[in-house]
């Protein structure tokens, strides 16, 4: 860690940050040798099965978006084999503000949101990232509580079939509020909500813009209401952005997306009431799940 700070620059504080799955990170508030201070960020992945792929994925993406105009952590250091570090590790430079997962100011989010990952959709890499993968099954599906049975069941059969053809984009592959900052200071109305980072690049793949639409759907769906995760998806046409054309091939995508959530659900809640919502309990995340799932079947099925 050292070895990557100027010289007379020392480590005088560390801050564990809430609010992701896989990765342990920390804040690490650096006193330089004029009696200021600068912030670096730590990923570290212990114990992850897919850390030195993911931690040398998210290094080219770091590298690829600096100059793009998104807003993006730089690349300081990565040690994707614990060489140097305890754990597979990845030093970024910090970004300014805050992830906003209240549901007052949403209406005014959602389109910025939109616009944001329309322009991450719209790189064009000089070396693709690997192909998307979708580790869900039929069979690995966990369907909620008291959930309607046959709509599931009907659900459940759309990821049986096959993939459908897709132009391929640049995907985030974890696109969702947890993962992008605004600004501290938020106003009321839509020119208060200003992106000021998107984190987490772990997962870039070369997929369906569906996909990267789909998961930030579900996720707004299971921390705001099914409704909004509808909303997602027409605010990201209105920004520009290109879905599939036949809506069972989007009807595919979108619950595919739900589906794999199904098996996060006690993770996905965990990680929310850490970062202050807590009233999302498992059983309450479970039951908007469930009225997502249904009401994409009713919508596109």
């Amino acid at each position: 860690m050292s070895r990557h700070l100027e010289a007379g620059e020392r480590v005088v504080k560390a801050e564990a940050l809430h609010g992701g799955i896989t990765a342990e990170v920390r804040r690490l508030t650096i006193g330089t040798p004029d009696g200021g201070i600068r912030d670096l960020v730590l990923r570290t992945f212990v114990n992850v099965e897919h850390a030195e792929d993911w931690l040398n994925r998210e290094a080219v993406a770091l590298t690829l978006l600096a100059g793009t105009g998104v807003p993006a952590p730089e690349l300081v250091a990565v040690d994707p084999t614990a060489g140097h570090c305890e754990h597979p590790s990845l030093l970024m430079t910090h970004l300014g503000g805050r992830t906003v997962l209240d549901d007052e100011g949403l209406e005014a989010r959602v389109p910025v949101l939109a616009r944001q990952l329309v322009a991450i959709h719209a790189l064009r890499p000089a070396e693709r990232p690997r192909g998307y993968t979708a580790l869900t099954t039929a069979d690995t599906v966990v369907v909620p509580k008291g959930a309607d049975a046959e709509v599931w069941a009907a659900a459940i059969d759309v990821i049986r079939r096959p993939a459908p053809p897709y132009e391929g984009r640049y995907l985030h592959r974890d696109f969702h509020p947890g993962n992008v900052l605004f600004d501290d200071v938020l106003s009321p109305g839509p020119a208060g909500a200003r992106i000021t980072g998107v984190v987490d690049w772990a997962q870039t793949s070369w997929g369906p813009a569906d996909l990267d639409v789909a998961h930030c759907c579900t996720n707004l769906a299971l921390l705001h209401g099914p409704a909004w995760g509808l909303r997602f998806a027409e605010a990201y046409e209105e920004a520009g952005g290109v879905l599939a054309a036949v809506a069972s091939e989007r009807l595919y995508w979108r619950v595919r997306d739900g589906l794999a959530l199904s098996e996060e659900v006690r993770l996905v809640a965990q990680s929310w009431r850490e970062a202050g919502r807590t009233e999302l309990t498992t059983r309450a995340v479970e039951e908007r799940l469930d009225g997502y799932v249904t009401a994409v079947m009713d919508a596109l099925g």
